[in-house]
Parts: C-alpha cells; structure tokens; sequence
C-alpha cells in the first residue's frame, strides 16, 4: 500500500511539473523567436549585436543555477518553483518596458532576468526523478519535458498573436503575455505535493555526501557533462542564428517564428518515447543516436536556403537535442547521491548553461562574418568531440567489466 501510494504521488508530481514547465516554459520560445528579431530591431548600428538579447537568456539561466537549486533545495519543490514563475513574470514586464522605451539595454536585462526564471525550469526534470522511484526515473524524466509539446505550440502561437499588441512597437505585446503564464503557471503549482528537495532531507538512509570533485571526476560524469554541454551549445549556436537566416533569406518574422515552433515541437515531442529508449538500449545509445540526428542537421542546412531546409534542418536540430540532453541527463543522474543532488545539479547547469551563453552569442558574431553556413559547419568537429567521449566510456566500461569477471 504504501508502494502504491508512493507511486500515486510520482505520477501526479509529474504531471502537474509537466504541466506547470508547459506553461511557464513557453516563455523560452518566445525568447528566443523574438530575442534576436527584437536586439536587430532595437539597434540602429552594429547589428552583429542583435543576439545579445539572447545570450542574455542563457547567462540568465547560468548564473540563476546555483541560487534555484539552492532555494528548492532549502524551500522545497512548491515554493521553490513559485518563485522561479515570480522571477520569470519580472523579466516579462522588463522586456516589455524595453520594448516600448526602445531600450536595448533594458531588453537585454530583462532577456537576463527571464533567463533567471529559466534555471529554475531546469530543475524541474530533476525534480521528477527525485518524485519517481529508481527504476522509473528516465521515464519521469521524459514525461516531464514531452510537456514541452504544449510549449512548441503555446509559445509561437503567442508570438504570432500578440507580437502587435502594442503597434507601432514590435513584439512588445508577446513580452507581456509571459507575466500572464508566470502566473497560470504559479496557480498550478499549488497542486504539487509537498516535498523538500533533495539533500539529505528526503530520508535519513541516505549515504553521505561525498566532495563535489570525487563526483565530477566520474567518467561517465565527465562524458555525460561534455556531451549534454555540446548538444546543448550546438542546439544554442544554430537556433539563435535560424531566425536571422530566414529573414535574411527573404522570409517572413512570421515563417521565422513558426520554423521556431516546429523546432521547439521537435525538442519536446519525442520524450513520449524518449524514457522507453533509455531503458531499453541505455543512456549511452540514445545520445549517439542525438548525435546522429545533429550531423543530419547540419547536412540539410548546408544543402541549401529554401524554406523547407531551413524547417528540416530546425526539426532534426530539435529531435537530436532532445535524445541528446535527456540521455545525458539520465547518466548525469546515475552519478551522484540524492545528498549530493543539490550542489551537482547546480554546478552542472552552471557549466552547461555558461557555455551555451557563449555559443548563443558567438551565434551572432559568426552569423554577421561569415553567414548561415558557418553556424552550420561548426557542428561536426563538436559532435566528432561528443562521439570520442562516448567511445572512451565504452572502452572503460569493458574493461572494468573483465577486471570484475577476473
């Protein structure tokens, strides 16, 4: 009984999580359809800037890592995730306020607020593993983020409506609606079962937490941050620079934006199966077959500028993004203990999202430079790097395997 009543739990946790990163993780989208488009738009020179807006949003998410794992941890996953919608609402308005007083710099800062907001979205898919039990926690995983279905079609959606809400001033009126998800996203919320977040309060059974180096110096830490770091910078680098390209390939904002909700589609889609492959082939396998789709993307970006390329490319960029960053995931969470789960998961989104910052912004310079297929050939030497790694596991593996059959 007690089983069952555990697993009842699990899975309402999921999905109001599932529910609550839907709504508030719409905003990300909408960031990044917009970001770009709006930094071109508010700057009369030096259009190589126009992704500064989004690269904001990234070291938002960087920077906010340590302190929302830090705050869920100590106020558990409720309050926690309520004031990440607070944070998330705040960057709204402040972006909205960029907009209409024309302000880049403003933008920008209100870009890096809503990206604050965003770090704690991204505990959200550690927190449904630490609802779910062992032996369901890639799946919960999974579930949680196929939520973000929801988001590919919320977020451009709202982009494409409400963008001139507030004419003459673009995109004004799309900055404004996240204060409305923030808070539809806060009310939700209330539903979750309370439960601290992990770190030695979950139980008392819990092993000791051991120093933060021995754990980062795990290979399969190791692998699975660098590979989780390259999905997600090369998934960064090409997005950010995607809208430009459209646009100036002759495309409308409007193609742009939806070119975004196919690729955002395509992040979140696949998790409905995403678990299932994880336990049935491992981790490893489902991150090379990521790997594989990101080559397939870079492929069909560099075979030409029609829109249906520009589609394709972003729709395999998505699909590879998601086998990549949730079988990562699911290494990163084999690795450590749950009283170490707070410190790890806040220095590894500081890693991630740090460098996924700098490819947001590099994104920019090199499209400004050097055009769409650049952004585009930076993809195999990365993916080359991720696949070493992966074969460096498997041989450790191996022969750890034949010492202990020995």
């Amino acid at each position: 009984m007690n089983a069952a009543a555990g697993d009842g739990e699990a899975r309402r946790a999921t999905l109001i999580l599932a529910a609550s990163q839907a709504i508030v993780g719409s905003a990300a989208p909408i960031a990044f359809a917009l970001g770009a488009l709006s930094g071109h738009y508010l700057l009369a020179e030096d259009k190589a800037l126009a992704t500064l807006p989004v690269t904001g949003f990234t070291v938002g998410v960087a920077l906010g890592a340590i302190p929302a794992a830090t705050l869920i941890k100590r106020a558990g996953y409720r309050l926690g995730f309520q004031s990440g919608t607070a944070v998330t609402a705040l960057g709204g308005l402040l972006t909205m306020l960029g907009l209409l007083g024309f302000s880049f710099w403003l933008f920008s800062f209100g870009m890096l607020v809503l990206g604050l907001g965003g770090a704690f979205i991204q505990q959200v898919r550690f927190a449904a593993a630490d609802y779910a039990p062992p032996a369901l926690k890639a799946r919960a995983i999974s579930l949680v983020l196929a939520g973000g279905v929801v988001t590919a079609i919320l977020g451009p959606q709202i982009v494409i409506l409400t963008r001139d809400l507030f004419a003459p001033v673009m995109f004004a009126g799309a900055f404004a609606s996240i204060i409305g998800l923030a808070v539809v996203g806060a009310a939700i919320l209330l539903f979750l079962p309370r439960r601290k977040g992990s770190g030695g309060t979950v139980t008392g059974l819990d092993q000791p937490a051991r120093p933060l180096g021995e754990i980062m110096r795990q290979p399969r830490f190791v692998v699975g941050l660098t590979c989780g770091v390259g999905t997600y910078a090369l998934m960064s680098f090409v997005m950010t620079g995607a809208p430009l390209a459209m646009v100036g390939c002759g495309f409308s904002p409007d193609e742009a934006t939806l070119g975004i909700s196919w690729h955002v589609m395509a992040m979140f889609a696949p998790s409905f199966v995403t678990g299932r492959l994880i336990a049935r082939f491992g981790a490893e396998a489902v991150v090379a077959l990521g790997l594989a789709l990101l080559v397939g993307c870079g492929l069909v970006a560099l075979s030409g500028i029609q829109l249906w390329q520009f589609w394709s490319a972003l729709v395999l960029l998505g699909m590879g993004w998601n086998f990549g960053f949730i079988g990562t995931t699911a290494m990163i969470a084999g690795t450590y203990r749950p009283s170490e789960q707070g410190k790890v998961l806040g220095v590894h989104d500081f890693i991630l999202f740090g460098t996924v910052s700098l490819a947001s912004f590099l994104s920019g310079v090199v499209y400004d430079k050097w055009g769409w297929e650049a952004l585009n050939w930076v993809t195999f030497p990365v993916v080359l790097m991720c696949v070493a790694g992966l074969v460096f596991l498997r041989l450790i593996s191996r022969r750890t395997a034949s010492i202990s059959g020995i």
